[in-house]
């Protein structure tokens, strides 16, 4: 038994589902069932039983239970004594989609900070899911999610029901993303029917709460574009943007310098209707540091510049 199997049973517990708390672990139903049946015999008990409500503790589950939730409130509160002061002082680490805007307030808060004495920065791009995940297990501080306006209601809940706190940053238009090359780049107005003839790259693995994969995807993809590229490795799209003759992504807005010097160029397409929303998120228990505030200052002034530049965009 070790703390990982507490929190999977205190999981299990609280989803009355084995299903859907795999999908809040982010770990597969097979693993997490296995973890289950393994700590039942290490204790000699049975912890759960199959009810009309689902799965639910036994009478010797419930006393479990009980303890477990204890132990990590107390683990918990350890690590807020002897580590939150450390970490308070020395680290900063932000999971978020890649955003010019989001990586340039990034670095802005780097090269603010005095120089000398030991820190750490962690900075990962990645999807909404993958962040989800840094901020429960993998001990990622804040993160951004990205999602479109219309899914609202479903990344809503998902925070609720996982204990993270949220504040709306930055709503827009996606705006798309090309070579100063690509045939569209000088066409007085863009369409969506016009990117037909072009291949789109997208990411590889999108996420909605409670939406199937492949539902989602389809969903993403751009009517009438029947050539895609899917992207694993995020830092990939900017390189094949540049090199892949006719190939579009859809992007946030970028600061007027970034899109200059990146030699990609951001047009707005007329009868294109989706609205984006990125979202600052951290646990619910967190509480925000010093470091943090300087962040999301840094945050507001470069989405100020995206915004700008955007307004300029035809």
């Amino acid at each position: 038994m070790n703390l990982q199997h507490l929190k999977y049973a205190v999981e299990v517990a609280k989803a009355s589902s084995i299903t859907k708390a795999a999908e809040n672990l982010y770990m597969g139903q097979p693993n997490l069932s296995r973890s289950i049946r393994e700590l039942e015999e290490s204790l000699g008990i049975t912890l759960f039983k199959r009810s009309s409500k689902g799965i639910v503790p036994t009478a010797d589950g419930e006393e479990f239970l009980a303890y477990a939730r204890k132990i990590l409130a107390q683990v918990d509160a350890v690590e807020a004594l002897y580590q939150g002061e450390k970490r308070r002082g020395s680290s900063f680490s932000l999971s978020a989609p890649r955003a010019a805007y989001i990586a340039q307030a990034f670095a802005s808060v780097v090269r603010r900070l005095p120089a000398g004495g030991e820190q750490e920065f962690c900075y990962k791009e990645t999807n909404a899911r993958r962040t989800v995940h840094n901020i429960l297990n993998a001990d990622y501080k804040l993160g951004i999610l990205r999602y479109r306006t219309e899914y609202e209601h479903r990344f809503s809940e998902m925070m609720n029901d996982r204990g993270l706190a949220c504040e709306r940053i930055l709503d827009f238009r996606r705006m798309l993303l090309l070579s100063r090359e690509h045939p569209l780049a000088e066409a007085p107005v863009i369409r969506l029917s016009d990117l037909a003839a072009y291949t789109e790259l997208s990411e590889a693995d999108p996420y909605v709460p409670n939406l199937p994969v492949a539902e989602v995807r389809k969903a993403e993809l751009t009517p009438g574009v029947s050539s895609h590229v899917f992207l694993y490795e995020r830092s990939s799209r900017d390189l094949l943007l540049r090199t892949l003759p006719g190939a579009f992504a859809w992007a946030s807005p970028l600061c007027t310098g970034q899109m200059r010097d990146s030699g990609l160029i951001m047009r707005a397409v007329e009868d294109d209707r989706v609205y984006m929303r990125d979202v600052l998120v951290y646990r619910r228990e967190y509480h925000l540091t010093d470091r943090d505030h300087l962040f999301t200052e840094e945050l507001i002034r470069a989405k100020r510049d995206a915004q700008s530049a955007q307004e300029g965009i035809r």
